[in-house]
C-alpha cells in the first residue's frame, strides 16, 4: 500500500526533480534572489508559491530546493542558472529510508515486518473468537499429504483417540505442560513425517494444545480413517477396523492410547517392618469399546491385565510391565523413565529409592 501510494505521488509530481547545492549555498542563492527583488521573505514566498515556513526549511537546507522553483527565480530575478548542480529525483530518499530501517529492524528483532509469531498468536485468537462465524470470509482448501495405513498412522489414531479432539475444522491434542514436554515434541514430529505440515502449538495455563487446522484433512480422518467428529464418550468410539485387524497396527494403536490415557506408577507396603515397592501400569478411558480393545491386545501378547473399576485396565505383575515395554513399547518418555528408573534402582526383591 505504501509502495502504490509513493508510485502515486511519483506520477503526479513527475519531472519536479530536487537539486543538490553545496553546503551553504541553497542559502545564498535564495538570499542572493530575495535582495536582487526587493521583496521580505513573506512576500518572496508568494512569489515562488510556497509558504514562508517552506522558504525557511529551503534556507535551512533541511530540504532540497525543487528544480522547477529555481528556474523560476532564475527567470523573474535574471539570476543565470548556477552551473554544476546534481539533480535528484522526487522521492529519493524512501529507498534510502526503507534500507536503513530495514537494516534496524533486522539488529533490534531478527526479522522484518513485526514479530511473525505474535501475528500467528493474535491471529489464530481472532479466528476461533469471530473470524471463523463470518459468512463473508473466503477460504481456500490447502492440500494436504494423506498417508497410507502404516504403524506410526496407527499410532497417532491411538494418541488422538487418546488425548485428541477432533472438529470440522481442526484436530486438537492436549497435554500435560511440563510432564509431557518430550512427548509433544515427539507428537509434533510424528505430525510433520506423516503429513508434511508443521502443527501449531499454544500453552494454556498447565496445558500444551496441539492443533492442527486442516478442514481436508479431517475429512480423511473421518471418511478414510474410520474416526468421529466430536465427543468420544458420547460416541461411544471405537479403533477403527483398519487397525483391529493387523497385529502390527493394533500393537501401535495400544501404544498411544497408553502413552496418553495411561500411567506408570508404584505401589508402597510395608510387610514385617520392611517397605515393598511394586510397579504398576493403569490405562483409563470412559469409551468402553477402546477399554476392551486395549484389553484384548494385551491378552493377545500373553499379559494379565485386570479390571477391578469400570473404566481402568490394571497390569500389576512386574514380568507382565517388562514385556509390555518389550513387545509394545512406548513413545512417550514420562513412562518409559518411570519405568527404567524402577528397574535400575532395584536391589534384589526390594528397590532402592531415595
Amino acid at each position: 500500500m505504501y509502495n502504490r501510494g509513493m508510485a502515486k505521488l511519483s506520477n503526479k509530481f513527475k519531472g519536479n526533480k530536487r537539486v543538490v547545492f553545496s553546503h551553504g549555498k541553497q542559502k545564498e542563492f535564495l538570499e542572493k534572489t530575495r535582495f536582487s527583488l526587493g521583496l521580505n521573505n513573506d512576500n518572496f514566498a508568494r512569489l515562488i508559491g510556497v509558504s514562508p515556513r517552506t522558504l525557511n526549511d529551503w534556507k535551512r537546507e533541511k530540504f532540497y530546493l525543487p528544480l522547477n522553483s529555481l528556474k523560476k527565480l532564475c527567470d523573474k530575478s535574471g539570476i543565470s542558472m548556477p552551473k554544476y548542480l546534481e539533480t535528484k529525483d522526487p522521492f529519493w530518499y524512501t529507498s534510502l529510508g526503507a534500507h536503513k530501517g530495514g537494516i534496524a529492524s533486522f539488529k533490534k528483532y531478527g526479522h522484518i515486518g513485526g514479530d511473525p509469531e505474535y501475528r500467528k498468536k493474535k491471529w489464530h485468537e481472532w479466528w476461533q473468537s469471530s473470524g471463523r462465524f463470518r459468512k463473508d470470509m473466503i477460504t481456500f482448501p490447502i492440500k494436504v499429504i494423506k498417508p497410507s495405513k502404516s504403524k506410526e498412522l496407527a499410532e497417532f489414531v491411538g494418541i488422538l483417540l487418546g488425548d485428541g479432539a477432533i472438529t470440522k475444522k481442526q484436530i486438537t491434542i492436549t497435554l500435560h505442560k511440563v510432564d509431557d514436554r518430550d512427548f509433544t515434541d515427539y507428537i509434533c514430529y510424528l505430525i510433520e513425517k506423516l503429513f508434511h505440515l508443521k502443527p501449531a502449538l499454544y500453552e494454556r495455563e498447565s496445558v500444551n494444545n496441539i492443533v492442527i487446522s486442516r478442514t481436508e484433512l479431517v475429512r480423511y480422518f473421518v471418511k478414510n480413517l474410520g474416526l468421529h467428529i466430536g465427543s468420544k464418550i458420547r460416541q461411544q468410539v471405537d479403533v477403527p477396523m483398519w487397525i483391529k485387524k493387523s497385529g502390527i497396527f493394533s500393537r501401535a494403536c495400544s501404544k498411544g492410547l497408553f502413552d496418553t490415557d495411561g500411567c506408570f506408577y508404584i505401589d508402597k507396603h510395608k510387610y514385617n517392618n520392611k517397605t515393598y515397592l511394586n510397579c504398576g501400569m493403569n490405562f483409563t478411558n470412559r469409551a468402553l469399546p477402546l477399554l476392551s480393545f486395549f484389553k484384548e491386545t494385551l491378552q493377545k501378547y500373553n499379559l494379565s491385565p485386570t479390571q477391578k473399576t469400570h473404566y481402568s485396565i490394571f497390569l500389576r505383575r512386574e514380568e507382565d510391565i517388562i514385556k509390555y515395554f518389550d513387545k509394545i513399547g512406548s513413545s512417550n518418555p514420562k513412562h518409559y523413565n518411570k519405568f527404567n528408573n524402577f528397574l535400575i534402582n532395584k536391589h534384589g526383591e526390594v528397590p532402592k529409592w531415595s
